[in-house]
């Protein structure tokens, strides 16, 4: 039994490390923005929420952040940390309600990224970043979230 549950841990460990690594590669397919941050870096971890749950996922979906802000030379700088932290979030609450309405966890994971996180920024960075941003922002995060969910549907959660 006790091999069993340590074969489990490390078949989680390298689907986890599988899906922070392809963050990284996602986090240079960018969407055009004034940050430069704004990439496919979430799509793993929304993919990750759907696949390992929700806990596992808002991990992928923070690293993903970090290593995409890196790539961009961190233009927030140690803002950053708390988008990523915001973005795990999101996959928490993302996960918890896609058990129970997909489209509903959809549409609120969207609006989420995309409208209330830049909100919660807008004591730091102003209504012109917010203005500039959510657009872009609300169109990254329906792909990222919508490409997930459809390649979710390829994988059986036994299976992944």
């Amino acid at each position: 039994m006790r091999r069993d549950n340590e074969n489990w841990r490390i078949v989680n460990l390298v689907r986890v490390s599988l899906l922070i690594s392809l963050s990284a590669v996602g986090a240079y397919l960018k969407f055009p923005s004034p940050v430069g941050s704004i990439a496919l870096d979430s799509l793993p971890g929304y993919l990750g929420v759907l696949l390992l749950g929700g806990a596992k996922g808002s991990l992928i979906l923070i690293i993903g952040h970090l290593v995409s802000a890196l790539t961009a030379s961190l233009p927030l700088g140690p803002i950053h940390l708390i988008v990523g932290l915001l973005m795990g979030v999101g996959g928490l609450v993302f996960g918890y309600i896609v058990e129970r309405n997909k489209v509903l966890a959809t549409v609120i994971a969207i609006l989420y990224n995309g409208l209330i996180i830049p909100a919660l920024l807008l004591p730091i960075l102003g209504m012109g970043f917010f203005i500039g941003i959510v657009p872009i922002l609300l169109l990254a995060s329906g792909v990222n979230i919508g490409l997930a969910l459809l390649l979710s549907r390829f994988f059986q959660r036994e299976q992944f």
